[in-house]
């Protein structure tokens, strides 16, 4: 079976949000999936499914999860090798800009269309640069996230909804479940 990873999108913020890890895992399995682990309370799964596409997978988490909680969990999946290749692209852009600051990754479920991403690129803000390739924004902030006008700008809003992680967790996941070192 495909092994996937997702990443949950708006959980355990406030009160009403609610879903620990153990909630997650038992309502992946009830998804069809097996052999589930979770990285930290922030949503990021890994798991193997019979659906052999990733937006199958996507649709069933997407309907176990709401089942669970009572509210939506976006979320967006990759295969294994997906991953491995965005986290690479991720260190690649790190090296080659190497921010004092931060480095986050928004994950999409499909590609942001071509002018978003135009738009995007477009971008000019002194120590902050944006990146968009295929289903991933690369932000590399010389500062901190707070007072980034990237990140809080509509340009990077327009690429969709997404959920944001730090290149240190897209590493870690990536090493621990796509086999990457």
């Amino acid at each position: 079976m495909p092994t996937y990873v997702a990443f949950l999108r708006a959980i355990n913020l406030g009160r009403t949000r609610k879903f620990p890890k153990d909630a997650i895992r038992a309502a992946t399995e009830a998804a069809g999936g097996s052999d589930v682990e979770t990285y930290i309370n922030t949503g990021n799964v890994r798991l193997t499914h019979p659906a052999r596409s990733v937006a199958k997978v996507q649709a069933a988490l997407e309907a176990a999860y709401a089942d669970a909680t009572g509210f939506e969990v976006p979320t967006v999946v990759f295969t294994t090798a997906e991953l491995a290749a965005l986290t690479a692209r991720a260190e690649e852009l790190h090296a080659e800009h190497d921010p004092a600051g931060q480095h986050y990754v928004t994950l999409y479920a499909a590609p942001p269309g071509a002018e978003a991403v135009e738009a995007a690129h477009a971008l000019e803000h002194e120590g902050e640069t944006v990146v968009v390739d295929g289903r991933a924004a690369y932000v590399l902030l010389d500062g901190d996230i707070h007072t980034s006008k990237v990140m809080a700008s509509k340009q990077l809003t327009a690429l969709g909804r997404g959920t944001a992680r730090t290149v240190k967790v897209l590493r870690t996941v990536t090493e621990k479940w796509c086999g990457q070192g």
